[in-house]
Formats: C-alpha cells, structure tokens, sequence
C-alpha cells in the first residue's frame, strides 16, 4: 500500500500556550513506545489494505474505546445495511442510501469538535472525521470504494464509482454529489461553518488514503487535550499516529514528498508535541526536569537541531533566572552541571552571563578599597580567562574604580584628595581613560568647592587668618580656579 501522509485541516489540531504553572513528576513523563496495536494495524494495511472490519476497529481504536460493544453496535448497523430490502442495487444510489441510512440511525447533532467514533456511536454527535470515517466503513462493507478528501479546515468522502469520483459530504443528510444540491447548501454552511470545495478547486483540497482519515481521529484527540492543557497526554497519540502511518522505525527529520504530509508531516508532529510538552515545563520555570524529558525522549525521537536549540533554551532560562534571583553560585552549579547539553560558543556565552552579573552585584557592593581591590582583580582575571571581552572587562574595571574611588570620598570624610589620587593611580596601572579622566576633573572641581566652603565658613566666623591659609594651601593646588580667586580678591579689600 502506498503510505501517504495526511493533511490535518487548522480547525483539527489548534495549539492552545498553558497559562499559569503545571505540575510534572519527575518520573511521569509521557509514554514515548508506540502502542502496539498501532503497529499491527500498520502492518495489515501494509499488505493488501484494510477491510471494513480493520477500519472499524482501527477507528474505535483511535477514538480511545476499550469496549467490545462498540464494534458489536458496527457490525449490526452493517448487517441491517447489507441485508435491507431498501438497499438500492446501483453503486450510486447504493452510496447516497447509506449517507441517508447514518443520518437516520446514527447522526443525531453536528459538534465542531467530537471526532470519536465510539461517542458518535453512543450518543449521535459527530464532526466531519468522525462522520467520514464511519461512512468509509459503511461503503466499504457494501463494496464501494471510497478514498477520503482534505481541504484546509474540513474533511469529506470521495465514492469511485464506474470510473467516476463522487464527493460526499457526510456531515449533512444531503450531502451526497453536493454541488447542485441546493438543500445541501442551505444548510452545510449553517451546520458546519465551513464552505464545500469543489473539485474544481483542486489546489484547495488534497485526496488522501482511509487509513489517514482514520489518523485524523487521533490529531483531533490532540488538540482536544491542548484546548484543555492535558499535555501529558498529548505525545503518546502523537506517538502512535506516527505508528500507524509509518510503522515502528522512521527517521523525524526526514522530510515529506512534495506528494505527501502536504499539510502535516506525522514526524513533524510528533516532535513538535515533544517539544511543545518540553517547553510547557520550561515555561512552569522546570528547566532541570525540562532537560531531563529532552533527553529521555531525544534518545528515541533524534532530531539534532531541534533538540539542540531545546537544550539551549533550557539551559539559558535557568541560568538566566537564578542570575535573576542573584543566585549567582546556584547558576554556575546548574550551567556546569548542564554543559555537555551545549555547543562551546553557547556555554562560554552563558558563563559570560554569569560571571558578569556576579562581577556587577560585587561592584555595586564596594565600600572598601580592599573590596575595590578585589573586583579588579576578578576582572582582570575574567578578561585573561576570557570569560569576558575585552570592550566588557574595560566597562566593569572603570566601573569598580570609580565605586572605590566614590567609597573614599563619601561621607563623613569627603576625603577628595585620596579618591583623586587612587584614580590617579588607577590611570597609571590602566591605561588612559577617558571616563576616569573626567571623574578625576570632577572630585578636583569638588575638592575645590570645599576648600571655598571651609574658607566661606571661618570668614563668617571672622576667623580671617584662618580663611586666608585656607585659600592658599587651595590657590597651590588649583591656581587657575574662578572661584578661589575671587574668594582671594575679597580677602585682598579686607586687608586694604
């Protein structure tokens, strides 16, 4: 048989973000080994095809149904089909009696969502897979060849019939060769909200194989789980779809034909809903237990680059929330601990992060020129290391000089001269700075000021003998400064 793949319309599998934070056991993770029914139902079809039986069986199988009594509901309905007095003997008519006999005896409410069979059986909702798939087996049973039809958001039937292809829209008791049927159209798009494609529009819709209808059943479980942020349960249909289409051994990363998978790739889903519960962990802030699932199912579902950038996220979101939280030792522990998961360049970035961060708190912390002393030098070995570029060491030094040097002069001391005379010191070790330059401008143009306010302060203490020394010792230091000077003509008519 030839395994296409098939095309799931929008409206079957919608991803839905979580909000708020789910809880995971550590050891809960979803089942990643296809159910084994699934590879034996591949492997009938991979002979001769499937029987109305198998496709029976297969469908209250993807429906999720446990319960022999369903399967016994088909084969009555099939019995009272077959063997009715009504039954037309043309294909045909035979085709459209069975749509009129499901809408009769089974279809009760059209339900945008309900895709199980074993339900439409039970208690009459149904959507367009689920209706479609019991059609299939209906026509099927009664020797009419059937193949299934996707358009981007709804689902229906083909009849072969004397070389001719009849569409059949199951969703609707008129349905049957829908396109002049003007009851049909009254009420499909009422019904369903969604508009028939007619064969014309052959690039809107894509024929696909029974057995991937059925698989439809299993997306449409998917995304009923997403709606209802059951993540959990999601990955094991993902896994067994994959099963029943491609058997037990595929490659994820193969890419479809351009004449298969045209909407959605069975592989491709099921990493994305591996990923997709890798990330719900992450985004509950579970990074550890996050990189625990990458690694538990990447061991069976290998896709290098697509883990690869999972791991990176991992490992970037918990590195950069412990730095967050300042949690400087903590993050270095967990960086290490996951290093083996990252290629050199995105380590050394996140090290970088870290060491940063680590080297910030402790600068914006200096009290002491001990502890000035001591950022330094965790830069300068940083920058030797290389744990951080040059253009970043040189920002982080002039930052923790000019803290120190605000240390020394902060009050009660205001000790000027010392702070200049460290940033001096720090321009001789350093090399030329331009924003210490002018931090160094700054404190002489404060020191200038105070040595004006001391003087200011015995003058109007009449202290002038005082004063005057005081606009000396700062005229030999600043002697160009507007403000010494004029404090020195006013000494100079006091004394006339």
């Amino acid at each position: 048989m030839n395994k296409k793949a098939s095309i799931t319309p929008v409206i079957f599998l919608a991803v839905f973000l979580c909000s708020g934070a789910l809880i995971y056991s550590q050891t809960a993770f979803p089942r990643l080994e296809p159910d084994q029914k699934a590879l034996e139902f591949y492997k009938l079809g991979a002979n001769d095809g499937y029987s109305w039986m198998e496709l029976a069986q297969i469908s209250l199988w993807a429906s999720g149904d446990t319960a022999s009594s369903n399967l016994d509901i088909i084969k009555a309905a099939v019995s009272k089909l077959n063997n009715s007095a009504e039954l037309p003997s043309s294909a045909g008519e035979k085709a459209e009696f069975i749509l009129t006999f499901m809408h009769s005896n089974f279809l009760k409410r059209y339900s945008l969502y309900q895709t199980r069979v074993d339900t439409l059986l039970t208690v009459g909702t149904y959507n367009c897979v689920s209706s479609a798939a019991l059609y299939i087996i209906f026509c099927n049973s009664a020797g009419i060849r059937t193949s299934a039809v996707i358009t981007k958001e709804h689902a229906f039937v083909i009849v072969h019939i004397d070389g001719n292809e009849i569409d059949v829209e199951t969703t609707n008791r008129y349905g049957f060769d829908p396109g002049n049927r003007k009851e049909f159209h009254d009420q499909f798009g009422k019904l369903t909200g969604f508009s028939y494609v007619p064969a014309r529009n052959y690039k809107d819709r894509q024929t696909i194989e029974n057995i991937e209808l059925v698989s439809l059943i299993l997306n449409n479980r998917i995304g009923d789980y997403e709606r209802r942020n059951n993540l959990i349960d999601t990955v094991p249909l993902a896994v067994d779809r994959a099963a029943l289409l491609l058997g037990s051994s595929f490659d994820v990363t193969e890419q479809a034909t351009a004449s298969e998978f045209l909407f959605t790739d069975p592989r491709r889903d099921l990493m994305d809903r591996l990923l997709y519960y890798g990330a719900i962990l992450l985004k509950s802030g579970k990074e550890a237990e996050g990189i625990r699932w990458a690694v538990f199912a990447s061991s069976r579902y290998a896709d290098p680059n697509r883990w690869n950038d999972f791991f990176l996220t991992a490992v970037n979101n918990g590195t950069a929330r412990l730095i967050k939280d300042r949690k400087i030792k903590d993050a270095e522990i967990f960086l290490e601990t996951n290093k083996s998961y990252l290629i050199k360049e995105d380590y050394a970035h996140l090290d970088s992060l870290i060491i940063d961060t680590d080297l910030k708190i402790r600068a914006n912390n200096i009290i002491t020129s001990a502890e000035g002393d001591s950022v330094i030098s965790a830069v300068k070995q940083a920058r030797d290391s290389q744990r951080l570029s040059e253009k970043r060491a040189s920002e982080l030094l002039t930052f923790a000089i000019q803290k120190t040097a605000s240390s020394i002069s902060a009050p009660p001391g205001r000790n000027w001269r010392a702070a200049i005379e460290y940033l001096e010191k720090a321009l001789f070790l350093h090399g030329a700075n331009r924003e210490l330059e002018q931090t160094i401008r700054t404190y002489k143009s404060n020191l200038a000021l105070d040595y004006h306010n001391r003087f200011a302060l015995e003058w109007n203490k009449k202290n002038y003998d005082a004063a005057e020394k005081i606009i000396n010792e700062g005229l030999e230091q600043f002697p160009d400064n507007r403000q010494l000077l004029s404090d020195r003509q006013i000494i100079n008519r006091q004394r006339q």
